[in-house]
């Protein structure tokens, strides 16, 4: 009966464990994927339930290998806890948690691209309920700026097949970019014959991969102006990123269809004289083909042609042909080019004309030109008439001299020509009256007289004196209308001398009168108080008269303005000695009054006293000549010394 009781005791125990195993399930809950960027820490959370309740679990982290086989790399449970040796993660991963709670997270530190592998979280209850969980951990590298590089050469629309427009290269992403081509902000796709691209992909040691793609395409001429690029997606934790290449420009090289010719300067109008700039452009760009322009049968290579010192044998048509070597097409454009022209001036009757005096002159002054002209004439810088006829009436020697007349074309900035006339009128010597015809001069000293006449023939001038002497000229000049001649003469006397002109239709002359002058000065001091005396200088002109004259012909000494000034101090010398005559007055008649000599002193004397006293005043008169003092009374009667 106990033996039957113990039985069915075991066989209840048995039931119950089986029910209980039976009912400690375990479930645990991960992300699909963890993402993050290479070298930073990546955490992947493990959450489990149990119905054994969260105490006393064993918790294992695995990780499948390349080549799918699991590697424990942490183990933990109710007693202890710890990291595989020998494993890449062995230094790099922590758990937190204990299992108390329902949350286990790995951390790897520093991932590394070889980390990118599926993770296993393994929860084992008391009993046999198990539970596993995995997550993939994604790596990511954000690439380097993409570079893009086009073809250095030109590409021709004429080539049969896609030509190379520019390679792309994006280096060190991870996982692997992508590039997509850009013409002008619109993407390109792929079209056979016509849009190419190839790709390549490069792993680098560091496992990160680095792309390159090559667009190829067939170009046209509205290709010249287009921008290309390449854009750049790549993965990054929880999104894509994108990175744009910088924009390039690629040369197309096509046929011209049209060429242009024009004068590149000068601008306006062309004269002679000037440099001519031609250019020629066609509006193709082939390296193949060459320019050349033509005039007159000969041909000039190059797209530009400099013509220098032009005339108007340079005037017509200028072709210019842009031949296509590839195809030996030509193109041609031309244009007219007029050079304008200035013939030098004609004067008429000639260049030298000779007027009767009173009598009319008329000349005209012409260049031919292909503008409109228009003549001036001058004389001596001045403007005397406008046109191209210049009429001078009732010739005069006024009118003598050289005369331009200047011919412009107003619609042309410098282009002028111009011609003279000398004119010279016939008729007798006229005498230009001089400055001076009276002059003083002092004893030896020269004087320059200057005579100038004027008619046609040029007079001949000569210099005589009074008494029929010919003087020499020191100088003699030919004028526009005339002759001037100047003569020197050393004056030792008073002298008329005469300047004589004479020519084939008659004589003049004029007369010049020189003074000898020598200038003397004389002292005077008048003695009377003691408290008052008056000294006086004295200049005296004296006039030699006489008929000897020398002619000089030195260097000049004096002109006669220089005599003018002197005759002008001589004035001024006779007021001075009238001023100091004044004051000797004045004191001797203060010294009468002093005496009482005067009337009206007393009250009761009268003029007839003065005679009394007179012969006690005294003037003392010295001379730069003589020591000797000569004392003179009122009457001029000369006192002897001892009376002084």
């Amino acid at each position: 009966m106990a033996s039957r009781d113990t039985t069915s005791l075991l066989v209840g125990l048995l039931v119950l464990f089986y029910t209980w195993g039976v009912w400690a399930d375990v479930e645990v809950s991960m992300e699909d994927r963890v993402e993050v960027f290479r070298g930073e820490t990546a955490s992947i959370t493990c959450m489990f339930t149990s119905t054994e309740g969260i105490g006393g679990m064993i918790i294992q982290w695995f990780y499948v290998t390349r080549t799918g086989e699991k590697q424990k790399i942490y183990y933990q449970d109710s007693t202890m806890q710890f990291v595989d040796r020998g494993t890449q993660f062995t230094d790099r991963i922590s758990v937190n948690g204990t299992g108390a709670s329902e949350a286990i997270v790995l951390t790897i530190r520093d991932v590394r691209l070889e980390d990118e592998l599926e993770f296993i979280c393994l929860i084992k209850g008391l009993t046999d309920g198990t539970g596993e969980g995995r997550t993939k951990l994604k790596v990511f590298e954000k690439p380097d700026y993409p570079t893009i590089e086009g073809v250095q050469t030109g590409i021709s629309v004429s080539e049969p097949g896609p030509s190379k427009i520019a390679t792309c290269e994006v280096k060190n992403g991870y996982p692997k970019p992508n590039i997509t081509w850009y013409r002008n902000n619109a993407p390109l796709r792929v079209a056979q014959d016509v849009v190419l691209v190839m790709p390549s992909t490069t792993t680098e040691s560091t496992g990160l991969y680095s792309v390159k793609s090559e667009l190829s395409m067939m170009v046209m001429k509205e290709d010249k102006d287009d921008q290309f690029y390449c854009e750049i997606t790549y993965f990054v934790p929880g999104g894509v990123g994108m990175l744009e290449s910088e924009r390039i420009n690629i040369t197309v090289y096509y046929p011209s269809t049209a060429v242009s010719v024009w004068v590149e300067s000068p601008k306006g109008k062309i004269k002679e004289g000037d440099s001519v700039e031609i250019q020629c452009r066609g509006n193709g760009n082939k390296p193949s083909s060459f320019v050349t322009i033509s005039h007159d049968g000969k041909d000039h290579e190059g797209k530009m042609l400099l013509l220098e010192n032009v005339t108007r044998r340079d005037s017509g048509d200028y072709i210019c042909t842009s031949t296509d070597t590839d195809t030996f097409e030509d193109i041609t454009g031309q244009i007219s080019v007029f050079v304008n022209y200035l013939d030098p001036a004609v004067v008429r009757p000639g260049d030298t004309i000779v007027v009767p005096q009173g009598n009319e002159l008329k000349a005209t002054c012409n260049a031919l030109s292909s503008l409109q002209t228009q003549t001036v004439w001058f004389k001596d810088g001045a403007e005397v008439s406008v046109g191209n006829i210049l009429t001078l009436k009732d010739a005069m020697f006024d009118i003598a001299g050289t005369y331009m007349c200047v011919v412009t074309v107003p619609e042309i900035e410098g282009m002028e020509t111009s011609g003279t006339l000398h004119v010279y009128v016939e008729g007798p010597p006229e005498i230009m009256q001089p400055e001076y015809t009276k002059v003083e001069e002092s004893f030896e000293n020269t004087v320059d007289l200057s005579c100038t006449a004027r008619g046609f023939p040029a007079p001949n001038i000569v210099w005589t004196t009074s008494d029929g002497k010919i003087l020499k000229s020191a100088s003699q000049t030919d004028t526009d209308d005339g002759v001037q001649s100047v003569v020197s003469i050393k004056v030792t006397s008073d002298i008329t001398a005469f300047c004589n002109a004479s020519n084939e239709f008659g004589t003049a002359a004029v007369t010049f009168s020189i003074t000898a002058t020598i200038n003397t000065t004389t002292t005077a001091t008048t003695a009377s108080t003691p408290t008052s005396s008056t000294t006086s200088s004295t200049t005296t002109t004296t006039t030699i008269s006489s008929a000897t004259v020398k002619a000089e012909t030195a260097i000049p000494k004096q002109s006669p303005e220089k005599v003018k000034q002197e005759g002008r101090g001589v004035i001024i010398a006779v007021i001075i000695i009238c001023i100091l005559l004044l004051a000797i007055l004045g004191s001797v008649l203060y010294f009468l009054y002093k005496k009482g000599k005067l009337c009206g002193r007393s009250g009761k004397q009268d003029l007839t006293k003065e005679k009394s006293s007179k012969d006690n005043i005294v003037v003392e008169m010295k001379s730069d000549n003589t020591e000797e003092a000569v004392l003179l009374g009122i009457n001029g009667e000369k006192l002897p010394p001892s009376d002084q």
